[in-house]
């Protein structure tokens, strides 16, 4: 395993989840961590228990749906670092629904978080990274690829950064910089707990069974080696990477199961 002392990551989202996860990861590896998140007792908390094993953790509240966060995030760390090699923009929440029940602020919302949020870390990180040559890792999902009944707006958003990952990729390869998009599927986080207005909801019920999710702390390896590997796009789960392939592949069959998928949730209802 490669060390990265003296090298620094940069993850938003850090508070908990796969962003958490991935901070971990970094610092297990060797290198110096910045965790970026709005819930400041989280963030303290994941810091405080990476200096106790000596390792190197900046926290920093910040909401990436706020203009000018970003940017003062990004000048704290290279104060204290002075650096970035790795930037996480992993940040976002699923609003769920209907077309027909949600309102355009739903889906004004849920972009302004997961969509623009990202735009604002690669605008805010992108100096940092040229003079690193380092590498970005754009959080999508395996919903990047698919789209799913009372799914829209979260597939909507995560089909635009997987689009925005694709043509970052192209301007940034000439300064030595990497795009790495992350496609995970089930993982074990907060994000099904969190309503549409982007608050968790410590009663709310997970509804992906168990066998289904992969623990955090190993989707997290996966997905800190792909960026470390430098890798276009890192797809994980297995449930994942089939769905990716028949999506690919076979997108008439997928527009079928898709269509039966709806027709059940929509008799569930009325039932």
């Amino acid at each position: 395993m490669a060390n990265l002392k003296g090298k620094v990551a940069f993850i938003t989202g850090a508070s908990s989840g796969i962003g958490a996860g991935m901070a971990r990861e970094f610092a297990r590896r060797g290198a110096d961590v910045v965790l970026i998140a709005r819930r400041w007792e989280r963030l303290e908390a994941l810091a405080l228990e990476m200096r106790a094993r000596g390792q190197r953790a900046l926290a920093v509240r910040c909401d990436v749906a706020q203009d000018g966060d970003l940017e003062a995030a990004v000048a704290e760390a290279l104060e204290e670092f002075g650096r970035i090699d790795w930037v996480v923009a992993n940040a976002g929440f699923g609003v769920a629904g209907a077309v027909h029940k949600l309102e355009i602020e739903d889906y004004r919302r849920q972009f302004e978080t997961n969509v623009f949020g990202v735009l604002r870390t690669v605008h805010a990180t992108r100096e940092a990274l040229i003079a690193s040559g380092g590498v970005i890792g754009i959080m999508g999902s395996v919903m990047s690829y698919l789209a799913l009944p009372v799914g829209s707006a979260y597939s909507m958003s995560k089909h635009a950064v997987r689009a925005l990952a694709g043509a970052l990729r192209g301007e940034v390869a000439k300064y030595g910089v990497a795009v790495t998009l992350l496609a995970p599927g089930f993982v074990v986080s907060e994000i099904r707990q969190v309503d549409n207005q982007g608050v968790r909801r410590d009663d709310a019920d997970d509804p992906i069974s168990g066998r289904l999710t992969m623990p955090t702390d190993k989707a997290a390896k996966k997905l800190v080696k792909g960026m470390l590997r430098r890798k276009r796009e890192v797809v994980i789960t297995g449930h994942g990477k089939i769905a990716v392939f028949l999506e690919r592949h076979f997108p008439r069959f997928v527009a079928m199961l898709v269509s039966v998928l709806g027709i059940s949730k929509r008799r569930s209802r009325e039932q």
